[in-house]
């Protein structure tokens, strides 16, 4: 007996430091640091070169060799198609979640308008958030003169000038205060571009228009031809805030928020204002491991603090400003929480205003 329980208790030892020692090895395992020496990172763009997406993307993929442990070689591929879903379906359907492939995303491929068509196969609420860059979001810019007469609907309305045949999102300030803010303002569509509104502002053939750019109309704000309505803010820890470079100019979120009583507004301007504060974002494949989601994260936490690349990135866009990874997040679930109604809202009041939505 005594010998059947000294095997059986020398059985029981083995068995119990066998399994410790499996699960420090496991542990050991799992904490070993993750390192893409000798590696190559296919960062994965939508569009084609040249184009504002490209030009982030390429901006930033010399800092993430720089940054990411064992300084990978980085290279940029342009799979242009449909909008980005081409890039995007690719992304997720044939992309191992290994960090070796990342993607630049844009408000195109953010849009729920975008990703819900039955020819999509990706969601942006799934993927895995580095981080992304704004431009600062848009300003609204009016000829000074003509400021009086948006509040008085006695007077000839203001022209509001864009670009196309169905405004851009940015552009979409002006209906927002049309709708809600009681602006006497009418548009005037089917700009070719934005060095053609700017023509039409400076000769007083549209009184207002929109703008992502502060140094196209500088000088005409500092002589004061030009002024700075409304902007659509940049969205930080989750709040949409000013940006000092504009001013007092307010944020139009906070003029119209309190305006909207009806759930279904609520929800649109909800889309608008996600759509329009969201620009550039770079993210990993859904079902990335957590530890590479977070060195990419540092790695980006690193390149946003580095002034030589925001000195390059400014070249770009003097407005160009390092997003975290939380705000993107929360910017593209607000997007994914949206309804068909909502987001058909926009469409309804812009008709009420006199366009035909096509």
């Amino acid at each position: 007996m005594k010998v059947k329980f000294a095997r059986s208790l020398s059985k029981s030892v083995l068995a119990g430091a066998l399994i410790v020692f499996l699960a420090n090895a496991t542990s050991t395992q799992a904490q070993a640091p993750v390192s893409f020496e000798g590696k190559t990172i296919n960062f994965l763009v939508g569009f084609p070169a040249g184009g504002g997406t490209d030009a982030s993307a390429r901006a930033i993929a010399p800092y993430i060799t720089k940054y990411l442990p064992g300084n990978p070689t980085v290279v940029v591929n342009n799979m242009p198609g449909a909008d980005g879903m081409t890039a995007m379906n690719t992304f997720v359907a044939r992309t191992a979640a290994d960090g070796t492939t990342i993607t630049m995303g844009s408000t195109t491929v953010s849009d729920p308008l975008q990703y819900r068509r039955p020819q999509s196969q990706f969601d942006p609420t799934k993927f895995k958030f580095i981080g992304g860059v704004g431009r600062g979001g848009t300003i609204l810019i009016i000829r000074t003169e003509a400021e009086k007469r948006l509040y008085d609907k006695s007077q000839p309305p203001v022209i509001m000038g864009s670009i196309g045949g169905v405004p851009r999102s940015g552009m979409q300030s002006t209906a927002w205060g049309i709708a809600f803010l009681g602006w006497n303002a009418k548009w005037v569509v089917g700009y070719r571009g934005t060095q053609e509104l700017f023509i039409a502002l400076q000769r007083g053939e549209i009184d207002m228009t929109a703008t992502g750019n502060l140094r196209d109309v500088q000088q005409l704000i500092d002589n004061g031809t030009l002024k700075i309505l409304t902007q659509s803010g940049t969205v930080r820890n989750g709040e949409l805030s000013k940006r000092p470079e504009f001013g007092d100019a307010p944020v139009l979120a906070a003029l119209v928020k309190a305006k909207l009583t009806d759930p279904v507004e609520k929800q649109s301007f909800d889309y608008w204002t996600s759509l329009t504060t969201i620009d550039k974002w770079f993210a990993l494949p859904p079902g990335t491991p957590q530890p590479i989601v977070k060195v990419y994260q540092e790695a980006y936490t690193k390149i946003g603090n580095d002034q030589e690349f925001l000195e390059k990135a400014r070249k770009i866009s003097e407005d160009i400003e390092p997003q975290s990874a939380e705000d993107v997040k929360r910017l593209i679930d607000t997007l994914g929480t949206i309804p068909g109604p909502a987001i058909e809202q926009i469409s309804v009041m812009l008709r009420k205003q006199g366009l035909t939505m096509e």
